[in-house]
């Protein structure tokens, strides 16, 4: 459940998910461990550094969604050429966050999510909150 909610978060367009509370609070140190990792990465220098980025990477791809291997066989099963197939949620969210995160947050020292509490579900009475990334492009736009 982590796994698939932290995909969700780091893949997300507007930079935050709606979940429970509890979720939330869960998901926090889980999502901070991985932008950590590639926020490391971007101050990798020196001969070892490519294979340093490479342990990185791996070490991030466990906190992701593997993604669903028989979409890519169903895919190729009805003609689908290996371009055509999007990659994986899990995927995508290593990319963004060793490219766009770890660029974003490489001066900053932890603290990259914010809970934002929303009150109570109407159908079970559920506390919701919205996690956040902090510094996403909508809070930037806001302050220029």
């Amino acid at each position: 459940m982590l796994r698939n909610l932290a995909t969700s978060l780091i893949n997300s367009e507007k930079g935050h998910i709606v979940t429970t509370v509890a979720k939330a609070k869960e998901l926090r140190p889980f999502v901070e461990k991985a932008i950590t990792l590639g926020r490391k990465a971007q101050s990798l220098d020196g001969d070892a550094a490519p294979a340093q980025e490479v342990h990185l990477r791996r070490q991030a791809a466990r906190f992701f969604h593997a993604g669903n291997t028989t979409f890519k066989l169903a895919a190729n099963r009805f003609g689908a050429k290996k371009d055509d197939v999007q990659r994986t949620a899990g995927v995508a969210a290593v990319q963004k966050l060793f490219g766009e995160l770890g660029e974003r947050y490489k001066d900053r020292n932890g603290g990259y999510t914010r809970i934002i509490r929303l009150g109570r579900r109407q159908g079970d009475n559920a506390d919701m909150a919205v996690i956040e990334l902090v510094d996403n492009p909508r809070e930037l736009a806001a302050k220029a």
